[in-house]
């Protein structure tokens, strides 16, 4: 039996089916957590299907989350999607349930759940949600909406198809999801849409990224910075991809401040993987895509020297 079946079976057997996705959510984790949802309520209409986590504005066109109660996890089946480590859950009741299944495709570093289905190839989460609607498609159904969902999350993740991770599976499932009802130009203006803040805060980090020699770059956004823009933290995930676009950029890393004086930090690479440097900082993530956290200004000088290093080391290399 594979893990799809596996997996199935445990949908079958289920009454109430609670699926997590990660916090801070992208495109993937909603697009994954809400398609998977959408095609089990319609598979099978007498279950009862849950979908937690913060709802984000941002975020409204894709749905809405529902309100969990511990009562709800008695006998429930809980998937988590697109979620790495424990830590980065959604939820704090997700393991309270009868079964617990985990669905990504970051690395599993994290081994919980039972089963668990990580193809760290696959492009997105929701690649994998549309893989497994196409295993059983005699058995399941995929209506218009879940397919918008599940094709703006391929999008989200692979960059509208411009990462490395797009596949030509990639392509294949996005035309399939596009012939199932999802809009692709309606869902790729959505997503490539910004606010004038945003675009404000991106002329600012184009003006003040640090450039080394060794192709790596940096920029530092604080609290009164992002505050002179009138923005959140959540919002910039949309000046992330910016320095990429710079020819002699080869990897780079946007340092975020959070309210409480830390940093969020967002590693981007176009060579060289980061994702080890990014666990050093308590972090983790995609070689070409990774997050982490730097406690001040200290272990930010110490990021951006082991960035620079890993540049380097992949400059000698070629």
């Amino acid at each position: 039996m594979t893990v799809q079946s596996e997996i199935l079976a445990l949908i079958k057997q289920a009454k109430t089916i609670i699926i997590h996705r990660h916090q801070r959510p992208d495109p993937d984790a909603i697009g994954s957590q809400l398609g998977m949802a959408e095609i089990i309520k319609t598979s099978f209409p007498d279950k009862k299907v849950l979908t937690p986590g913060k709802q984000y504005h941002g975020f409204d066109w894709l749905g809405q989350m529902d309100t969990v109660t511990e009562a709800d996890y008695e006998d429930a089946l809980v998937l988590v999607l697109d979620t790495a480590n424990q830590p980065r859950v959604d939820g704090e009741l997700y393991n309270t349930g009868k079964a617990l299944v985990k669905i990504d495709h970051h690395p599993n570093d994290d081994a919980f759940g039972d089963p668990q289905w990580v193809d760290v190839d696959a492009s997105s989460t929701s690649e994998l949600v549309y893989e497994f609607y196409a295993a059983f498609k005699d058995e399941l159904t995929l209506d218009a909406n879940a397919a918008r969902l599940l094709y703006a999350g391929i999008v989200g993740d692979t960059g509208r198809f411009l990462y490395s991770a797009t596949k030509p599976s990639t392509m294949r499932a996005a035309a399939a999801l596009m012939e199932a009802g999802a809009d692709a130009t309606e869902v790729n203006r959505i997503e490539d849409t910004i606010t004038l803040p945003v675009a404000r805060l991106s002329a600012y980090v184009y003006e003040h990224l640090t450039q080394l020699d060794s192709g790596a770059a940096y920029v530092i956004l604080t609290n009164d910075i992002m505050d002179s823009f009138e923005i959140g933290d959540a919002s910039t995930a949309g000046v992330v991809p910016l320095p990429g676009r710079i020819d002699t950029v080869k990897c780079w890393a946007i340092f975020v401040q959070q309210k409480e004086g830390d940093f969020r930090i967002r590693l981007r690479s176009k060579g060289p993987a980061i994702n080890e440097l990014a666990k050093l900082h308590d972090g983790g993530g995609h070689p070409m895509a990774s997050g982490a956290k730097a406690q001040d200004q200290q272990e930010i000088e110490t990021v951006v020297r082991q960035l620079d290093e890993v540049a380097r080391q992949d400059k000698k290399e070629v």
